[in-house]
């Protein structure tokens, strides 16, 4: 418990402390679900069920993707499976759904 704490105070004051590079990183993930957004309209149709396969799509394949690069990496290294992949994709997945909440909210 006392170490949770502890990294929580330590990874909120490095987001105080880095607060631009934090919002360009959720740009960055705001500007990549757009543009596989855009990318996946071209291959579904404009009807309902076309448009919630490409929002479903879009809001997946973020996490899946960027999780994919540390995992890569661990098996390259380790050659076995990475133990906390569905944590590092929830967390992302996390992330980037609440960028994208604001950004409707805003919107």
């Amino acid at each position: 418990m006392l170490k949770q704490l502890i990294a929580i105070i330590v990874l909120s004051v490095a987001i105080i402390l880095n607060m631009s590079y934090a919002q360009e990183a959720l740009n960055a993930i705001l500007s990549a679900h757009h543009w596989i957004s855009d990318l996946l309209t071209q291959i579904f149709s404009g009807g309902d069920a076309g448009n919630f396969l490409r929002k479903l799509l879009a809001l997946l394949v973020i996490p899946v993707g960027v999780a994919l690069i540390p995992i890569a990496i661990y098996w390259l290294a380790k050659k076995q499976w990475f133990p906390y992949f569905i944590e590092v994709v929830w967390a992302i997945w996390l992330v980037q759904t609440a960028a994208l909440l604001i950004l409707y909210k805003a919107a």
